[in-house]
């Protein structure tokens, strides 16, 4: 699959029986791989264990359906906030950001703004973690770039510059694929001098 993550938002009305959803009742919710990404149903508990499907789900947790909540207009100059910007970031489809959107995503997880779902690893062998916002109910399919220790706090300091305005997403980005050229041209030259790290 190309896309490496996604945004799905909640559906408000079931995705089986085509009932509303009703405020503060229970949902099933599920994510279904396809050729173009990911789908998503959201459903009455009784609709998911009786409706017959054809396929297996790739990821489904059950949550508590909330009603959204009409957010006041903002200010067209507010500061963006970490999740504003990662909306932003997965619509992108950038890979070179992979490592700042995982980071975002980690932040808002332990803000307790996003709720880890699920944990599914790929055909390609690459991890994906499945959050979830708690208010909206929309859904983040994240690629775990499985980042070194040494890299983090670069990547920090990167999602730090995004929030605060003073780098741009081009010049993040690029920074990104500068480090990818250079760990690779390590790896190579450790490898062409029978040196291997640990």
């Amino acid at each position: 699959m190309s896309q490496e993550w996604n945004i799905k938002s909640r559906g408000h009305v079931c995705s089986f029986c085509g009932k509303p959803l009703l405020d503060r009742t229970p949902v099933v919710s599920a994510l279904k791989e396809t050729a173009g990404g990911y789908e998503r149903f959201d459903c009455h508990p009784e609709c998911w264990k009786t409706t017959p499907r054809d396929w297996e789900p790739f990821s489904f947790w059950d949550g508590v359906y909330l009603t959204p909540v009409r957010e006041e207009k903002k200010e067209p100059l507010k500061k963006e906030d970490a999740g504003d910007l990662l909306r932003r970031l997965v619509t992108l489809d950038d890979p070179a950001l992979k490592n700042v959107i995982y980071v975002l995503a980690v932040m808002l997880e332990r803000s307790r703004i996003l709720v880890e779902r699920d944990t599914r690893t790929a055909e390609d062998g690459s991890l994906r973690r499945i959050y979830e916002d708690r208010k909206n109910g929309d859904t983040f399919v994240v690629l775990d770039p499985q980042l070194r220790l040494e890299n983090l706090s670069e990547v920090q300091q990167q999602v730090v510059a995004l929030l605060s305005g003073t780098k741009t997403l081009g010049e993040v980005g690029r920074e990104e694929e500068q480090e990818e050229i250079a760990e690779e041209a390590g790896e190579s030259a450790n490898d062409a001098s029978g040196t291997h790290s640990a």
